[in-house]
């Protein structure tokens, strides 16, 4: 459950559930937020998992389990996959080293079989393995006007200028944690942690002290999210090999051993895998989504845009599905995000929406600029 269910309710806030956990879907005017969080700057409640791995063995062991190489140093964090022998990815995370322990950020309903998996795996190795996911509030601050934001309300230090570094600060009276974020929406961001206990101080401070910022929910993520070109674990990365997704900046190809590598490499090796990631500006759903205003309900959407799954035409030629679709806030339209064949010629290209051909668009991602790039943006072989 949301730790700051005061403050997301005086602000009219509908929740979903996520991985078992409920979290904001919106607050009735997704696409009108997600303009503001393009142009100043807003606050969601992030709705992550936590591991705390503790003792000495703790960096040695996270390393040899994951994709990418873990921090030694406190103040550090990295972006990493934990992969299925057939190299599919299990979960993607985020991994910080906080002095005495490593903190691991990861959906929600990854958590557990996580927690489970690791502390099973322990053998002689000083590592202890607990569910931390009580102990923290974590808040996202994203927008163009993030870092006057933070810098309004964070006592202390700077705000951390390396992407996934930290610094610890305080806001009004609490202790928090700053991460420069990689830039999933596209925009400058951070990552705001703090104790449970001053969550809800905390958010409020995030919304109101200080420059003000907007609070937005997960359907406004997706579609800023998608706009960046940023996967995520819920819609495009699960089950997918990371060469897919051109996932390059969560594969260190110098690190040891880790469960799925050897898929990886191979992929790496053949040059370019059987498909890739790509965006779509939906062309022939741009009247009916044009009469769905910032103002609407947020559900007159999901009646005219396409489906996880729906069919990707080339010609007559099914090549490939959509992973999701959404109204871009900056990128004023419908788009999507496409897993299809890697060689396909997608000029023409058609998406299937309730049994009809839809024309479409193939876009270079991201779909808009903002104030920083994403750190996930598929890259690929030969890619200019």
């Amino acid at each position: 459950m949301t730790l700051v269910s005061g403050t997301h309710g005086a602000h009219g806030a509908t929740y979903r559930d996520r991985g078992g956990r409920q979290v904001v879907d919106h607050y009735g005017k997704p696409e009108r937020v997600g303009k503001a969080v393009r142009n100043v700057v807003g606050a969601i409640e992030m709705g992550y998992g936590v591991l705390a791995i503790t003792g000495d063995d703790r960096v040695e062991f996270v390393d040899n389990a994951v994709s990418n190489r873990v921090p030694a140093e406190d103040g550090q964090g990295v972006y990493a996959l934990l992969l299925d022998p057939q190299g599919g990815i299990e979960t993607d995370m985020y991994v910080y080293n906080a002095d005495e322990r490593l903190l691991v950020f990861l959906p929600p309903e990854r958590t557990e079989d996580v927690a489970e998996d690791w502390s099973d795996k322990v053998f002689i190795q000083d590592v202890t393995v607990e569910d931390a996911s009580d102990e923290f509030g974590v808040f996202g601050i994203h927008g163009p006007k993030s870092t006057e934001k933070v810098a309004s309300v964070l006592g202390g230090p700077g705000a951390p200028e390396k992407p996934l570094s930290f610094v610890r600060g305080s806001m009004v009276d609490a202790g928090v944690t700053v991460i420069a974020s990689d830039a999933p929406l596209g925009e400058e961001g951070y990552e705001v942690v703090c104790a449970a206990d001053d969550a809800e101080e905390v958010f409020d401070t995030l919304i109101n002290r200080g420059l003000n910022a907007a609070p937005f929910g997960y359907r406004t993520w997706d579609a800023l999210s998608a706009e960046a070109g940023t996967p995520l674990f819920e819609y495009e990365l699960e089950g997918t090999v990371p060469n897919v997704l051109g996932l390059r900046n969560a594969l260190d190809f110098e690190k040891g051993c880790y469960v799925g590598q050897e898929v990886v490499s191979r992929v790496e090796n053949q040059g370019r895998p059987s498909r890739r990631l790509v965006g779509l500006r939906l062309d022939g759903l741009a009247d009916a989504t044009g009469a769905i205003d910032g103002d609407a309900d947020p559900e007159g959407y999901d009646e005219v845009l396409p489906t996880s799954g729906a069919a990707v035409f080339a010609g007559d030629e099914a090549v490939g599905e959509v992973t999701r679709a959404a109204v871009g806030p900056a990128s004023g339209g419908p788009i999507a995000l496409a897993l299809v064949r890697f060689d396909a010629d997608l000029d023409p290209v058609t998406v299937r929406v309730d049994g009809e051909e839809v024309a479409a668009t193939r876009a270079a991602l991201p779909f808009v600029d903002g104030s920083a790039r994403s750190g996930r943006i598929p890259t690929y072989p030969g890619d200019e």
